[in-house]
């Protein structure tokens, strides 16, 4: 086992990953229930329910697939496979959630189920073991920092990219035709085959190199049990959940509140490309934009102030950065844009500290039974995180039945005040919470030093397996 730094090739082959998968997840986060509600036709109340029923088996599915990566046993080592095995299916199943067949309302319902549970658990098998796959690239914390950093990057660079074409894809898909669905189908058809490619190329460009120090095969009650009683684990859970339920709330109420309370059908012209983006894509572009600042300034910040306490700062300042967003008049664009610029920019520093927080809980899991379980405590935190952006997601499309939301009409002042907070008070609630749990997290960087520096002398105990 080595911990030389890694090269930057390698280091850019695994933001690969999370670009690929970003893609289709921002997409899913800021336009599915849109999608669902004003393109497809389904009653909002119905799709959050819809979100709440598919994703709960989706994050009970994650652990199942984080233990077959563990034992997964291939030329390729335990977590790089998948990426070569789901990449395909990932992007035609992606494709056919926005397929819109010509069903009644409760045909259209059932044909969202299938395609959407079919998406979420390819998505488990390909996105569990990539993230596992951090924790067994470099042994070294300052490394994974920059793994972890390098993933968040790239995961909001796809999430810029997906945001900046998918309407204008749309919109040439759709033509002088007027049918938005055929429009919605190829768009997405574009942005699947990129995500495809780019999965290929993370698989091609990584390598696994930590092994565990037990040679053993371990069984699952063993590792189960070591995770019920990793009580770290338990805090980040809590944590993750309650961030990615103030993104998912924000996220998917966002095209409403630009639709319906502010109302503007105002676009921007993009210089030397004789094309224009409107209002909401300016939104939300600006949101991948300054979370990537976030995520660039993180890693600094952590270094001189440890992971938590940089977690800490990032959430208390979302927090009150979304309780004053609720005050700002439709007509302040300006106010709208920079405030959610400074809440992106806090948002998006705390991913890479949590995924490189779940690698040092997997190493102190290590450390402290003698057993190394990666995939299962990766797969358990994405778990977690799911259930936390299913939340999110359900609680947006119950809000939006709660007060009254009907599609493609006028809306009440009952409907718009709701958006309003669906922007604001909702989600300061979970960023809130976030603070709370981490507040107790006791993993800090002194800890950590002696943790590393245990496990190096038992490893070097074992030759390292050749993984291609």
């Amino acid at each position: 086992m080595t911990t030389e730094k890694l090269r930057l090739r390698e280091k850019t082959g695994y933001g690969f990953g999370d670009l690929a998968s970003s893609m289709f997840w921002k997409i899913f986060g800021m336009y599915l229930l849109f999608f669902y509600t004003d393109i497809f036709g389904l009653p909002a109340a119905a799709v959050g329910t819809m979100f709440l029923v598919t994703r709960i088996w989706d994050t009970l599915f994650d652990p199942v697939v984080g233990v077959l990566a563990d034992r997964t046993r291939s030329r390729w080592g335990k977590f790089r496979p998948y990426l070569l095995w789901f990449a395909l299916p990932f992007g035609i199943i992606g494709t056919l959630m926005f397929v819109t067949p010509g069903f009644n309302t409760t045909g259209k319902l059932v044909y969202a189920y299938i395609t959407y549970s079919l998406m979420m658990g390819v998505y488990s098998m390909i996105n569990v073991p990539y993230a596992s796959l951090l924790g067994v690239m470099s042994a070294n914390i300052k490394e994974r920092n920059v793994l972890s950093s390098f993933r968040m990057v790239f995961a909001f660079i796809g999430s810029f990219i997906a945001l900046l074409l998918i309407e204008p894809l749309v919109k040439f898909f759709t033509g002088s035709s007027g049918n938005s669905q055929t429009g919605w189908t190829l768009g997405v058809m574009v942005i699947a085959i990129l995500c495809v490619l780019f999965f290929l190329g993370c698989f091609l460009l990584t390598r696994e190199r930590v092994k565990p120090i037990a040679t053993r095969n371990d069984s699952l009650k063993d590792d189960i049990r070591d995770l019920v009683r990793n009580r770290p684990w338990w805090i980040l859970l809590g944590a993750g959940m309650a961030a990615l339920i103030f993104n998912s709330i924000r996220d998917g109420a966002a095209v409403y509140y630009f639709k319906y309370f502010v109302q503007s059908d105002a676009t921007l012209h993009l210089p030397f490309s004789g094309t224009a983006i409107t209002l909401t894509t300016l939104y939300l572009v600006l949101g991948q934009a300054f979370n990537i600042i976030g995520i660039i300034t993180v890693t600094p910040l952590s270094n001189r102030f440890g992971k938590k306490m940089t977690y800490l700062g990032a959430m208390a300042g979302a927090t009150v950065l979304s309780l004053a967003f609720y005050f700002i008049p439709r007509e302040s664009i300006g106010w709208i844009l920079v405030m959610q610029c400074l809440i992106s920019m806090c948002a998006g520093s705390i991913f890479p500290l949590l995924w490189s927080m779940y690698a040092d809980i997997a190493d102190y899991s290590e450390w402290k039974t003698g057993r190394r379980a990666t995939g299962l405590i990766f797969s358990s935190s994405s778990m977690s995180q799911k259930f936390g952006w299913t939340l999110g997601g359900a609680l947006t499309g119950w809000l939006l039945g709660y007060y009254g939301f009907k599609a493609n009409v006028v809306q009440t002042e009952d409907v718009q005040t709701g958006i309003r907070l669906m922007l604001s008070f909702f989600p300061a609630i979970g960023t809130l919470l976030s603070v709370l749990f981490i507040a107790f997290y006791p993993l800090n960087e002194k800890h950590m030093h002696t943790v590393t520096s245990e496990l190096k002398e038992k490893r070097m105990q074992y030759p390292t397996e050749q993984i291609q």
